[in-house]
């Protein structure tokens, strides 16, 4: 409901291009991806003689979904007013990001060992807080009646773990007394529910090729000019999926990693070859799914019955009887959930590295706020820009803006490093942000009448360059300094000379 709704609402997508295109080939991928954690996880179960193991979740990856439309394929469409042409830079995100999980499959320990996890936890929490969280909360509060009882009923059953009477699924309570309110409130004559006009049409839609479409954006400079957000988040798709494993071992199951990961990324190839431009992903949930008694048979369900609606319509059909706003509390809880997870998931004393991260995030997305403000207003940020001077430094939003998952991630590790006193790890990130901001992949931007453009090519950031050089220079200079001094057992945690100075 989510890709056909903001698919529609922000790339131009046409029903039939999601409908026949987009879902029918993210069911196929997502129906082979389950198959293959089921067999995976009876298979573990045979070798190891005992029934409780349960299989890995997979499906389509939430956070991808948020960035690819609102990062990549909406600023498409709005440059070019193509939604064709956005779909395929979707199509392009989405196979990248399959290469990286492929590619991590063998390469994915060696990244995990040598980024801290402050620094791929805070990234993928600003996203969460901004660009997932607030702006469906602004829409749950702009149709309260609707949408606020179904939002208390997630946290309700998803926050305190209690089983509703007679064992309910709660998100499946939720959604239906949101649709019941809807559609109360329509009846009584109030406008806060609208249905989609489009009609229900029984059919069946196999999954066509869309490999021309794929290969034929390669040449265009739109796709690779969002290579800052489709890096960092296959990165983020490959550690995740680590992490995941790694949570399922210390919930009882053990799974191989390469043969996961494989799985996980020619999932995702599979899915941007068969019209798909969303990755899809092994995702976090493995412990709650074993503690509900779920084994492997609950893999085989969710792929068929998410196959069922896709192949055969059935998303227009619950779009015309269903809320998006009874079902937003989900993505509140998906926002709630990876952002406490950052914190929780990491070094106590990391937790300044993890709000540095959120910074990045929440520049973007009030630049977003930012441009349609002046949008809406009838001007462009070209205009408006000069005028707002020290009220507002947007130039330093936008420079901070640009790559912003990719510059969350940096700055993170950095700061951890630091934290942690390793000062020559911390100059090898610094390095890393000075070799991003000399080629474009951060802070480089032009601002032109037809909106912020990004600026790759050599020294396309040179202050920024500049300003990173410097740093690494420093924490060199701090490392060698720092060999010489007489070592204390253990750094402080982070703020404790603060605390002791009051």
């Amino acid at each position: 409901m989510v890709i056909a709704t903001l698919g529609m609402a922000v790339c131009g997508f046409d029903a039939n291009l999601i409908h026949r295109h987009i879902l029918p080939g993210a069911a196929i991928s997502i129906l082979v991806g389950n198959l293959f954690y089921a067999w995976q996880a009876r298979r573990l179960a045979i070798k190891l003689g005992r029934n409780s193991v349960t299989a890995l979740p997979f499906g389509i990856n939430t956070p991808s979904v948020i960035a690819y439309i609102l990062l990549i394929m909406g600023p498409v469409y709005q440059e070019t007013h193509n939604a064709t042409l956005a779909w395929q830079a979707g199509l392009f995100a989405c196979f990248m990001s399959g290469l990286m999980e492929t590619a991590g499959a063998f390469v994915g320990d060696w990244l995990r060992r040598h980024t801290p996890r402050a620094a791929l936890l805070s990234a993928l929490a600003g996203i969460a807080v901004t660009f997932i969280a607030m702006g469906f909360v602004f829409q749950i509060f702009a149709t309260p009646i609707i949408a606020l009882v179904p939002m208390f009923l997630i946290l309700i059953n998803y926050a305190s773990g209690v089983k509703l009477p007679f064992k309910i699924p709660g998100g499946f309570l939720a959604v239906a007394v949101g649709t019941v309110l809807a559609w109360i409130s329509r009846s009584l004559g109030f406008g806060y529910f609208h249905p989609t006009p489009e009609a229900y049409e029984f059919h069946f839609c196999l999954p066509q090729s869309s490999v021309t479409e794929l290969f034929d954006f390669f040449s265009s400079p739109l796709g690779w000019k969002y290579f800052a957000v489709i890096f960092p988040m296959g990165l983020f798709n490959v550690i995740g999926s680590l992490q995941n494993l790694e949570s399922a071992e210390a919930a009882g199951d053990r799974f191989e990693t390469r043969s996961s990961l494989l799985a996980n990324g020619l999932g995702t190839i599979a899915a941007a070859f068969l019209g798909s431009a969303f990755p899809t992903t092994i995702y976090i949930g493995h412990p709650g799914w074993k503690a509900m008694g779920a084994r492997w048979g609950y893999s085989i369900l969710n792929g068929l019955a998410i196959t069922l609606l896709c192949l055969f319509g059935g998303v227009t059909l619950v779009m015309r009887f269903i809320p998006i706003e009874a079902t937003l509390g989900i993505l509140l809880w998906i926002g709630l959930i990876i952002s406490a997870q950052a914190f929780q998931e990491t070094p106590k004393k990391h937790a300044l590295a993890v709000v540095l991260g959120f910074i990045p995030s929440l520049a973007a997305w009030a630049l977003i706020l930012v441009e349609t403000a002046v949008r809406i207003s009838g001007s462009s940020l070209f205009e408006t820009a000069p005028k707002f001077g020290s009220d507002l430094y947007v130039h330093g939003m936008i420079a901070l803006s640009q790559g912003f998952i990719l510059n969350s991630m940096i700055l993170a590790a950095i700061l951890a490093f630091i934290i942690d006193r390793d000062f020559l790890k911390a100059m090898y990130w610094a390095l890393a942000a000075a070799a991003c901001s000399a080629t474009g992949l951060m802070h480089a931007y032009t601002l032109t009448p037809a909106g912020i453009q990004n600026k790759f090519g050599w020294m396309a950031a040179p202050q920024f360059f500049a300003g990173y050089l410097a740093v690494a220079v420093i924490l060199a200079g701090l490392h060698y300094w720092w060999k010489k001094q007489p070592k204390e057992s253990e750094p402080p945690a982070a703020g404790d000379d603060f605390y002791t100075a009051c």
